[in-house]
């Protein structure tokens, strides 16, 4: 997983560095606030974040709140990392928006139990995505059947939204998951076999 560590110290940038590349993450480093903001505003930007508290240029408190200032369908899992471990400075953090908080000095057991966690919950949001993109795709389907469909008087073949005309099977095979079978009515079974309409009638009795 690519993770974006936002730490203008050192000693700790590299602490976290080594103990995620040891864990197969990608590292992804930022010394200040702005160059973390830029670096979660690209198309490509890491799923997940550590930003440090207090950073120059824009604290890590801002960056989040910019972030989710933002619409997006799949925003970034955030850990704030800070010296500050009081109750109302964990309680400003995730009101900022941080998803959890890691206080420095930071073990590294807790480090990597945190960013498991946050795996999962990317994972489960990136499923919910996908399913709410295929319930779109659905409704979308639904419209279309819903809508006037132009169908010829003589031969009842639909003209699809290209201009092509198709028969009514396959268009409504493409459009749902409906499977057809093919019979005979008994009108037209009279129209256009009638020797066979005979023989049908004389073996139908009451039920």
């Amino acid at each position: 997983m690519r993770i974006l560590i936002a730490e203008d110290d050192l000693t700790s940038r590299f602490m976290l560095s080594a103990v995620l590349k040891k864990d197969g993450h990608e590292v992804v480093e930022t010394t200040n606030g702005p160059q973390a903001l830029d670096t979660l505003l690209k198309s490509d930007a890491p799923r997940l974040a550590i930003l440090d508290w207090m950073m120059p240029g824009m604290d890590g408190l801002e960056v989040v709140r910019r972030i989710r200032a933002m619409p997006s369908l799949l925003p970034p899992y955030i850990i704030i990392l800070t010296t500050r471990g009081g109750k109302a400075d964990v309680i400003a953090g995730l009101d900022a928006g941080a998803d959890d908080y890691l206080a420095k000095p930071f073990d590294p057991g807790e480090l990597r139990a945190r960013i498991e966690v946050g795996r999962r919950m990317i994972r489960m949001q990136e499923r919910l995505t996908a399913q709410m993109q295929e319930l779109r795709e659905a409704v979308d389907h639904i419209k279309t059947l819903q809508g006037i469909i132009p169908i010829c008087s003589f031969c009842k073949k639909i003209r699809d939204d290209e201009g092509y005309w198709d028969q009514v099977e396959a268009y409504f095979s493409r459009h749902s998951e409906a499977r057809f079978s093919h019979g005979i009515c008994p009108e037209c079974l009279q129209k256009n076999y009638p020797e066979c309409a005979d023989d049908v009638d004389g073996q139908e009795g009451p039920t």
